[in-house]
């Protein structure tokens, strides 16, 4: 298993990867958007002979008390069904978490499984006293992992993703 930044080659796997994985087109949509949109996006693939996982990470940033703390959001991560609960979102997650902390970023969030990214260190946002921009998120769901303690210090707030995301949220 290799897991490798997307290259323009990888788009129409990348598509199929995510349409399988959620069975709609919605995250497959945003995926596009957010390539076109985010030159700071951060996209991995798990290549298997062909590409098997998908991960993106994108800009989210935490107003706090008017200081700005830009970090990055780890959403969507999509495994072709026939090879889910193999590890492959695991190798994806620590990658890309290993390629962010060498790029200095301060923070990753997600809005995911409770039971599933504490594994990685993430632990519920509301533990650093940050929040999600979207109303009805359970706390349990919404994670923080701060890569960077100094940067972070005192840092508490609104985590805002970026615009294309509210056209799906």
């Amino acid at each position: 298993m290799t897991i490798r930044p997307e290259t323009s080659e990888d788009v129409a796997d990348v598509r199929r990867v995510n349409e399988l994985a959620f069975g709609k087109s919605v995250e497959a949509d945003l995926v596009n958007r957010l390539r076109q949109a985010c030159a700071e996006a951060l996209s991995l693939v798990a290549e298997d002979g062909v590409v098997v996982g998908h991960i993106l990470f994108t800009p989210v940033v935490i107003d706090s008390a008017g200081r700005q703390v830009v970090g990055m959001g780890l959403a969507p991560m999509a495994v072709i069904p026939g090879r889910q609960r193999h590890g492959i979102g695991s190798q994806l997650v620590r990658r890309g978490l290993d390629l962010l902390r060498d790029r200095g970023c301060p923070f990753v969030v997600v809005v995911g499984h409770p039971e599933y990214y504490p594994r990685f260190g993430f632990a519920p946002a509301s533990t650093r006293g940050v929040a999600s921009q979207w109303a009805g998120i359970a706390d349990a769901a919404f994670m923080i992992l701060v890569l960077d303690a100094h940067a972070m210090r005192g840092i508490s707030g609104v985590a805002t993703y970026r615009d294309e995301f509210n056209e799906v949220a």
